[in-house]
């Protein structure tokens, strides 16, 4: 099954607002990509490690 790519709904759609990325669930991992670049490199984070980084942006922990 091909992973179904979704960027934030608070996304733009041109200029620098469409800058972001875009995630996908992929088997047991979470995808992550760029959305100007799909076709690119790819993570596959861990569900732990996406939440973690998640947490990580919402609180903008700089330690």
């Amino acid at each position: 099954m091909l992973p179904v790519w979704r960027k934030s709904s608070r996304s733009g759609t041109s200029g620098d607002q469409s800058d972001c990325v875009e995630v996908a669930r992929v088997v047991r991992n979470i995808g992550v990509r760029d959305s100007k670049d799909p076709d690119g490199p790819r993570l596959a984070l861990s569900p732990a490690a996406w939440q973690a980084l998640v947490e990580h942006l919402k609180h903008d922990d700089t330690a």
